[in-house]
């Protein structure tokens, strides 16, 4: 009997062997085969680090490499909560709190995750750092890393655009072109001993690839000129918003570009919607009697008028169709050029006859009316012309003198330069080339010529005209003592509730100098003024200062480089 125990409690051992036997082999199978990648990754995350490297954002300059966007180095915040005791803890969130300005909750959230690094804030400065460091609060570091930097604020800010919090392009050529600016990220990995202590030694390294820099075309100064043009003039008329373009006629590059209203480029995210719309390139109205223009180019290069070819005005008032066509002055008999100096609606509907509608049509085209330019920027607007098989009864007078269109203040800007540069138009751009950090260019973008849109010889007929308009005209305050200059003005009634409104307006001015060379070629935009609201009135003045400054500026500036030489 007592053998017979003895052997069973022998057997329930063994077998209780065998049970655990088999239990801890497939433990071990199960570690060594189903959960290895796993456990390797926790253990090889618990003895190194790895570290992102940022890259610096490219610096974008203007054409005389002076910085408009840049990075600076700054300090961001972590913390490690699993090397920190709750009395750490809590004297970070009480310290933190009110330097960060961020809720205790906040803070006591990040710091109870069970991690070895958790962001508490980035890109912080000076003073927060300076204060943050003479706690010594065990468990928080600091990482450098770059912040965008804009020197003149709101200099050029709708053209620029802005980066985020991690050096990504949100507006402008910011983020038209953050594949060449952002560059690529390297990284570090720093082993760690057990208690979690960073041994200095560096196990892997992918230094990062700074991102490319930027020159453009536009010229600080001659930004600047126009900015506080239009911020005057805005100021001055009560003015909704406002546009002015500055061109080189002979290359296409775009010397300055502005808008109001506008916003400070180091708080562009906190900036409304509104502040940061670049209205020259993405917004369009009717543009009025400065889209004559195109119906003077048409009657000349097709021989159907001539200079002093007379047209009978209505004395103020003429139907078409069911409509009266009105003159904002009576005019009794104008020659053709008169008939574009005194801005008459009623001659230029019976120039627009003598062309038709299909001739009307095809050198708005020309003109580029009615597609978008090309201008390196994003969300560049086109405009809207309807073809011919598309016109009411009223059209074939609305059209030709700037009502039942719509442009951009960049596709008139352009459409001047063409005139400007006897007839060619010339792309519009806003970078001059792309270079490395060694200075090696990568991409370089030259002038375009895109079409002759009229003759040179009726570029130099419709120049003299245009001269008219500034010197007996419409567009006399335009006028820059000792130089020539040439225009036109338009002031065209604003859309409203489906109907033209008789309160609100648009004024517009567009010329450009000296006629004889052109140098710069420019549009002016104000969008409501009042009570003034005549584009000779309102926007010729600002051309008059914003041109005879640049070519003052452009003068000296030339001067002085060949007094280097």
């Amino acid at each position: 009997m007592p053998t017979r125990k003895h052997s069973s409690r022998v057997n329930l051992i063994f077998l209780s062997l065998i049970i655990a036997l088999v239990f801890f082999a497939s433990q071990l199978i199960l570690i060594q085969i189903f959960r290895f990648s796993y456990l390797a990754g926790l253990a090889q995350k618990q003895h190194s680090h790895t570290i992102a490297l940022e890259p610096k954002r490219g610096t974008i300059y203007d054409r005389n490499l002076h910085p408009l966007a840049l990075n600076v180095p700054v300090d961001s915040l972590y913390a490690k909560p699993r090397a920190m005791t709750q009395q750490q803890k809590y004297e970070a969130i009480e310290r933190l709190a009110g330097i960060l300005n961020v809720s205790r909750d906040f803070l006591k959230e990040r710091l109870d995750r069970p991690k070895y690094f958790v962001w508490i804030k980035r890109k912080l400065s000076t003073p927060e750092v300076e204060k943050i460091k003479s706690f010594k609060i065990n468990g928080l570091d600091f990482i450098q890393e770059s912040k965008r930097y804009y020197p003149n604020q709101f200099l050029a800010a709708h053209l620029l655009g802005f980066a985020g919090t991690d050096n990504q392009g949100l507006e402008g050529l910011e983020l038209w072109y953050d594949q060449y600016l952002k560059g690529e990220y390297g990284f570090s990995q720093i082993l760690r001993d057990a208690r979690q202590s960073e041994l200095l030694i560096e196990k892997n390294f992918l230094p990062p690839r700074d991102g490319f820099n930027f020159v453009l075309t536009i010229d600080e100064t001659i930004q600047y000129i126009a900015e506080r043009a239009l911020e005057k003039a805005c100021e001055k008329h009560h003015a909704k918003s406002a546009t002015i373009i500055v061109m080189d006629p002979k290359t296409g590059e775009i010397l300055a570009l502005a808008n109001r209203p506008t916003y400070d480029l180091m708080r562009g995210s906190a900036a409304p919607p509104e502040d940061r719309l670049n209205r020259g390139v993405v917004s369009v109205y009717e543009p009025g009697s400065v889209f004559k223009i195109v119906t003077a180019a048409a009657a000349l290069e097709e021989d159907l008028a001539r200079e002093e070819d007379r047209f009978f005005c209505e004395n103020g008032k003429y139907k078409v169709g069911n409509h009266i066509l009105r003159d904002h002055h009576p005019h009794g008999i104008l020659t053709f050029t008169q008939v574009f100096e005194q801005s008459s609606n009623i001659g230029v509907a019976k120039i627009a006859k003598r062309l038709g509608p299909r001739r009307v049509y095809e050198y708005a085209r020309r003109f580029r009316f009615g597609t978008s330019t090309g201008l390196n920027l994003p969300g560049e607007l086109g405009g809207n012309l309807k073809p011919p098989s598309m016109w009411s009864a009223t059209s074939m007078a609305a059209i030709p003198m700037g009502q039942e269109v719509t442009v951009t203040a960049l596709q008139l800007v352009c459409a001047t330069a063409a005139v400007a540069n006897d007839g060619l138009y010339m792309k519009p751009f806003v970078v001059k080339y792309i270079k490395d950090n060694q200075d090696e260019i990568i991409k370089e973008f030259e002038p375009v010529m895109v079409s002759e849109v009229i003759s040179p010889q009726t570029a130099k007929r419709l120049k003299a005209i245009l001269r008219g308009v500034v010197e007996n005209g419409t567009g006399k305050l335009a006028r820059i003592p000792g130089m020539t200059v040439a225009g036109k003005t338009g002031t065209a009634q604003k859309v409203v509730g489906g109907t033209y409104s008789h309160s609100k307006f648009y004024a517009t001015f567009l010329g450009f100098a000296p006629v004889e060379d052109p140098r710069l070629a420019v549009v002016v935009v104000l969008d409501e003024p009042y009570p003034s609201y005549f584009g000779g009135t309102v926007a010729a003045p600002v051309f008059k200062e914003v041109v005879e400054d640049a070519l003052k500026y452009l003068a000296t500036s030339i001067a002085f480089k060949d007094k280097k030489r």
